[in-house]
């Protein structure tokens, strides 16, 4: 379970496979829902790469 500002590494991201391997914070102050499809908002991960959806286990806590 991950918080808000917790900083993530992205191992794997359907949303955007640019961001793997970068690192990033989550966003989501709350579990993610049906709206997100169960998936945390990282943000935070480059300049080129907006904030991007992905499941809990295509991240790693940094």
């Amino acid at each position: 379970m991950f918080q808000a500002g917790d900083k993530v590494r992205i191992v794997a991201c359907e949303d955007d496979p640019r961001a793997v391997g970068k690192t990033g914070r989550i966003v989501d102050e709350v579990a993610p829902g049906p709206l997100t499809g169960g998936r945390w908002t990282v943000n935070r991960i480059s300049f080129l790469i907006g904030p991007v959806l992905c499941h809990g286990h295509e991240l790693q806590k940094v």
